[in-house]
C-alpha cells in the first residue's frame, strides 16, 4: 500500500464503517493519521489485474513497550462488491508472511460477534478465539448507536517465531 492507494483504501474503510459491524470508528482517518499509526512494512492491498483495489490489510503496534514488539493488531477490509471471493484469506496469508518475516509473533484483532463472516474467515486462517470482551465500548454510529458492544478477541500466533 502506498499513499496513492489511499482514496480506494479509504472508500473501502468507509464501506466497513457503514455496516456498523466492522469497527467502533465512526469516520476514517486522513492519510497522515493512517500512515503514522500503521507499520509501513505491513500494509497490503488486493487489486485486480487492472489495478483496482478491492481490499486492504494493515497492522498497528499494540504497545510501545519493548516486550510487546512482536505483537500487532490488524485490520482487514474487503470492498462490498468483492466479499466472498477469497480476498480476505489471501490478505490474511500475505499479512502472516509479512509479519513473520519481520519477527512479529502475534497478530490480534477484536471482532464484533455479529460479524460472523469475519470470524469464520479468521478461524479458517489460523486465528483462535482468546475470549469475549463484554460491553467494551459504546457505538457512536450506525444502527446500534448508543448500545454497548461486545467484541471477540482473536489472535494468530506464528508457528515459526
Amino acid at each position: 500500500m502506498c499513499d496513492g492507494d489511499w482514496p480506494a483504501v479509504q472508500r473501502i474503510y468507509r464501506e466497513g464503517i457503514a455496516t456498523g459491524h466492522a469497527t467502533f470508528e465512526s469516520e476514517t482517518p486522513d492519510w497522515e493519521q493512517f500512515n503514522t499509526s500503521r507499520l509501513p512494512g505491513h500494509r497490503l492491498v488486493a487489486e485486480t489485474a487492472e489495478g483496482r483495489i478491492l481490499g486492504w490489510a494493515a497492522v498497528s503496534p499494540v504497545s510501545a513497550r519493548p516486550a510487546y514488539s512482536g505483537v500487532v493488531e490488524h485490520s482487514v477490509y474487503i470492498a462490498a462488491v468483492a466479499r466472498g471471493q477469497g480476498l480476505g484469506a489471501a490478505l490474511l496469508r500475505a499479512l502472516a508472511d509479512s509479519t513473520e518475516g519481520d519477527g512479529i509473533w502475534t497478530i490480534q484483532a477484536s471482532v464484533f460477534p455479529e460479524n460472523e463472516a469475519s470470524l469464520r474467515l479468521h478461524l479458517a486462517n489460523g486465528y483462535v478465539v482468546i475470549g469475549r470482551r463484554q460491553r467494551i465500548a459504546r457505538m457512536t454510529h450506525g444502527p446500534l448507536t448508543g448500545r454497548w458492544r461486545d467484541t471477540i478477541l482473536i489472535e494468530r500466533r506464528s508457528p515459526t517465531i
